[in-house]
């Protein structure tokens, strides 16, 4: 399956290599280098770029590329789950996946990966198998080993190995039994200049962090599970009773994981929740701007962390606005104008407006408008929990469900 895996930031630089069957000479990282310098930005690399000999299979997170060579013709889907998988698993064990995080735990790294892929072919990929195979590095672990000699690896093969829940620990014991749900919505739309919806979807995840002793058996229902489509579920979840009944039953790993994945393509249920008002006039010499972001009072909900992108054209020199909220900033060289708005409360929707500086007499065609925003304690398409049972030997049933702070969060205890 894979021959190499290398890790290459966006200035062009490679962090690590890593080889399997042979050893594949970083030079063939040059025809992915050609694809990053005619990308007009980091996420638009090709995810998959064919070489006379060689198959490129990559994915971008936090500034860094996992470059996946084969030499044969391999399922791409395979390959782009595997580095995902990766990229979560550094993500648990170092808290971030990044160019520093790996270049200060490269040992464990290569551990990580040698665990993770036998002879390039997926081996281990569960997290609480791979906790149990090399402890996660940590202040005292580190000083110990430097005395000792040690290292993380572990000399006793998990337990989650002999079982038929490889996903599970055997033995897990907590104080308190708790479990935390969060619903994540993320909404892609392209709105017209009238404020009609060309085009919208929503991506979702029910991520989820089970503290739970034994061996627990979870039931979970949901009030209008035929809202989703191409639904993807993590291994745990007993897939023929969601084809029959549309209900998730699982036993769940410990600690966090990804419940499900689900996608929502039907436009009239995707209910846009921002506005944007805008006035560009971009003429030579001199132009005008003026933009207006704020939050539907149908939705009754704050915006949080609102950034406003705009890709000026080529003839625009400068930019002199002044915003009401927040603060802009604007790049010669790149021509982009971003404005960092921040919260934004109903009732108080801020402004951007000033002049533009432009080279030359022509008008310009005013550029696309690009808003990014988060909303906490609200899920656009309406999913929601009906119920949680929770089976198993000395297990209360829940007392119910409790909806605390964050976004479709909701907290269950026995």
């Amino acid at each position: 399956m894979l021959n190499s895996l290398f890790i290459v930031n966006t200035s062009g630089d490679v962090i690590l290599e890593k080889h399997w069957k042979s050893v594949i000479h970083r030079s063939i990282c040059d025809y992915f280098f050609d694809a990053q310098r005619k990308a007009s930005s980091p996420e638009d690399v090709p995810p998959v770029i064919s070489t006379p000999h060689h198959y490129l299979i990559s994915v971008y997170h936090n500034q860094i590329y996992l470059l996946a060579v084969t030499t044969s013709e391999t399922p791409p889907l395979m390959v782009l789950e595997f580095l995902h998988r990766v990229v979560q698993t550094f993500t648990q064990y170092f808290d971030e996946c990044s160019d520093s995080a790996i270049k200060d735990n490269i040992v464990i790294v290569f551990e990580l990966l040698d665990e993770m892929l036998d002879n390039g072919y997926p081996l281990v990929t569960e997290l609480n198998i791979l906790q149990d195979l090399i402890k996660p590095p940590n202040f005292l672990r580190n000083i110990a080993n430097q005395v000792t000699g040690r290292t993380n690896v572990s000399e006793v093969l998990p337990t989650g190995q002999l079982s038929n829940i490889p996903w599970r620990r055997q033995g897990v014991k907590y104080t308190n039994n708790e479990a935390y749900f969060d619903v994540i919505e993320e909404i892609d739309a392209i709105i017209d200049k009238q404020g009609s919806t060309v085009f919208a979807e929503i991506q979702g995840y029910v991520d989820c962090c089970c503290k739970l002793s034994g061996m627990p058996d979870l039931t979970m229902t949901l009030v209008n599970p035929r809202l989703l489509d191409d639904v993807s579920f993590h291994p745990c979840v007993r897939f023929k009773r969601w084809e029959n009944e549309r209900v998730l039953s699982f036993v769940p790993p410990d600690g966090n994981f990804r419940l499900l994945s689900y996608h929502i393509a039907a436009q009239n249920m995707v209910a846009i929740p921002v506005y944007m008002r805008h006035s560009i006039q971009l003429k030579g010499g001199t132009g005008r701007l003026e933009l207006t972001v704020g939050p539907k009072q149908s939705m009754g909900k704050m915006l949080e962390e609102v950034v406003v992108e705009m890709s000026m054209p080529k003839a625009v020199l400068n930019c002199s606005l002044v915003p009401s909220h927040g603060k802009y900033s604007f790049d010669p060289t790149s021509k982009l104008l971003q404005w960092n708005v921040g919260k934004i409360e109903l009732g108080k929707p801020p402004t951007l407006k000033g002049t533009v500086s432009i080279s030359g007499t022509a008008a310009c065609e005013p550029p696309p408008i690009t808003v990014k925003f988060k909303i906490n304690q609200l899920t656009v398409s309406g999913l929601k929990v009906n119920r949680l049972d929770m089976y198993g030997e000395k297990y209360k049933p829940f007392k119910g469900v409790k909806y605390i702070t964050k976004a479709g969060r909701f907290q269950v205890r026995t």
